[in-house]
């Protein structure tokens, strides 16, 4: 099989794979060349865990020539999830009209995510959750330095180990495991802090037209949707580096008209 080349993205109605962070590091290579790169995204977008696999292997072929930070920002798929979540088998047979048709998306998910060292166990996800305190947490490691690590927990759970990622005490868990501290996260979890910060980025993502995920800003500027080969990505980003210098404030600025919405 091919190494996939499409760019696949998760819509509110649905995952296709269409054929069409605090900062993770900082090199000190050329300095004056920066690159801030955004990265719009859903817990349970199989297709934003391909991608960031993708992303981090451009990455580091862009940080021979670049400084590059990396932030995940928030989206969510499912903004009307009930906090404790649904029964996924139930859920996503009524989204995509039978358990079947499911499973054939899944699949190619999973073949997609076997080409870049994956493994999609799909059979381990009993739940579609509510990935808000995900977002929020992930808003949270960002501040301590840990967002790579906490976003890269949080998808290894969901797709890997089918843990339930609305679920505070798995998110705990989770970000212990990222570095986090456990009375920290705890504290962080129970209260609200963060929640007008999501709230807002997402916002800000509806508002500018991202309407599917994973989707990149590069630059302030609208690069790319979809989980697209590192070697693709590599050559879009470096189209806007050429002709956009980073600069401080939020990176959605202009129209961003990208994703797509598939069932």
């Amino acid at each position: 099989m091919s190494e996939p080349t499409n760019g696949a993205v998760c819509g509110v109605d649905g995952c296709s794979p269409t054929t069409t962070g605090s900062a993770v590091g900082v090199s000190s290579a050329r300095p004056e060349r920066v690159l801030q790169i955004e990265v719009i995204s859903d817990a349970i977008c199989p297709w934003c865990y391909v991608a960031k696999r993708q992303l981090d292997r451009a990455i580091d072929i862009l940080r021979e020539d670049f400084a590059v930070t990396v932030r995940w920002k928030p989206f969510e798929l499912n903004p009307d999830m009930p906090r404790e979540g649904r029964n996924r088998r139930e859920y996503r047979s009524s989204k995509f009209g039978s358990w079947e048709h499911s499973q054939r998306l899944d699949a190619q998910v999973a073949a997609a995510g076997e080409q870049v060292g994956l493994e999609f166990r799909h059979d381990r996800m009993e739940r579609t959750p509510n990935t808000f305190d995900a977002h929020r947490l992930v808003w949270f490691a960002e501040k301590q330095g840990l967002q790579d690590a906490l976003i890269e927990g949080v998808f290894a759970g969901y797709f890997t180990k089918g843990r339930d990622i609305g679920n505070r005490a798995v998110l705990t868990e989770i970000g212990v495991e990222a570095g986090l501290n456990r009375a920290s996260v705890e504290a962080f979890l129970s209260g609200e802090e963060g929640g007008k910060e999501v709230r807002r980025a997402e916002r800000m993502a509806y508002e500018k037209g991202v309407s599917g995920v994973p989707t990149v800003i590069v630059n302030g500027q609208p690069a790319f949707s979809g989980a697209l080969k590192a070697e693709v990505m590599i050559a879009k980003i470096r189209v806007i580096a050429t002709a956009t210098p980073a600069a401080d404030g939020s990176a959605l600025s202009g129209a961003v008209r990208v994703g797509q919405r598939r069932g």
